[in-house]
C-alpha cells in the first residue's frame, strides 16, 4: 500500500516536469465548440438578401449594408460579452433563547397512605414533596457575512449552437501570456438574440446559466498552491 501511494505521488509530480523552464502552453482551439462552429457551414437563409430582387435597390438587407443588422444571430457569429461585476453582500443576525422550568410533585394526603409510606422511607424523605426539579437553559448566537466582489472584463464569444426556441449558446475563451504566467478567461451560457445590443454586445447579467472563470496558470500560480502531499494530508487527516 505504501509503495503504491509513493508511486502515484511520483507520477503526479512527473506530470509537470516537462514544463520546467518553459512558459505554460495555450489551450488548443482545435476540437472545441468554437472551432467547430467557426468551420461549419451555416444554414442558408430563407431568402437571399443580395438576390435579384434587391439588385436595383440602393439599400440591401445584408450585414455589409449601411443599415444592416450586424448582431450575432447564427452559429459561428461573434459577439462581445461585457462583464462588470460590482456585488456587495452584508448579512448580520443575532439570536437568543432562554428557558426556565420548575416542577414539583407531592402527595401529602391520601387516605393515610403517604403517612404509612413515610415510615418506610429513609430519614428526611417524605411523600409531601416526592419530586422537585428545576431546569434552566440559555443560548445566544451572532453571525455576520461581508463580501465585496468587483470585476470589469470584456471578451469575445462565439455562438456555438442555435437552440430550437431561438436562444443562442455562446462560449468564449481568452488567454494572455506574460512571461511565464498565463491568464485565462472563460465565459459560457445562453443568450436571447433580443438581449444583444446594436453594438453586438451583451452584458453578463443577461446570460442564463452563466459560467465565468477568471484565473491563471504558470510559475506564480504553482508557488501559491500547496504541494500535492500537503493537499492529500489536509483531506485525509481528521484534525
Amino acid at each position: 500500500m505504501r509503495t503504491a501511494l509513493c508511486f502515484m505521488l511520483f507520477l503526479a509530480g512527473c506530470g509537470s516536469l516537462d514544463q520546467v523552464g518553459k512558459a505554460p502552453d495555450f489551450s488548443p482551439l482545435e476540437g472545441s465548440y468554437q472551432h467547430h462552429a467557426m468551420y461549419s457551414n451555416a444554414l442558408p437563409d430563407q431568402a437571399d438578401p443580395d438576390g435579384p430582387t434587391d439588385a436595383s435597390s440602393l439599400w440591401t438587407a445584408s450585414r455589409a449594408s449601411l443599415l444592416g443588422d450586424r448582431r450575432a444571430g447564427k452559429r459561428g457569429d461573434i459577439l462581445t460579452v461585457v462583464i462588470e461585476i460590482d456585488d456587495r453582500a452584508e448579512i448580520s443576525n443575532s439570536s437568543g433563547r432562554s428557558r426556565t422550568g420548575n416542577q414539583t410533585m407531592g402527595m401529602p394526603q391520601l387516605l393515610g397512605i403517604p403517612q404509612r409510606l413515610n415510615k418506610a422511607l429513609p430519614e428526611g424523605a417524605t411523600m409531601a414533596e416526592a419530586v422537585n426539579t428545576n431546569s434552566s437553559s440559555t443560548f445566544s448566537g451572532n453571525g455576520s457575512v461581508s463580501r465585496n466582489e468587483k470585476m470589469t472584463l470584456r471578451v469575445a464569444a462565439t455562438v456555438v449552437e442555435e437552440l430550437a426556441n431561438g436562444v443562442l449558446r455562446i462560449e468564449g475563451q481568452q488567454e494572455v501570456r506574460v512571461n511565464f504566467e498565463l491568464r485565462e478567461l472563460i465565459v459560457t451560457g445562453y443568450v436571447r438574440p433580443a438581449d444583444i445590443s446594436r453594438a453586438n454586445e451583451v452584458t453578463y447579467d443577461k446570460i442564463a446559466g452563466a459560467r465565468i472563470a477568471y484565473g491563471g496558470r504558470g510559475q506564480i500560480t504553482d508557488v501559491q498552491q500547496p504541494r500535492y502531499g500537503q493537499q492529500i494530508t489536509d483531506i485525509l487527516l481528521p484534525f
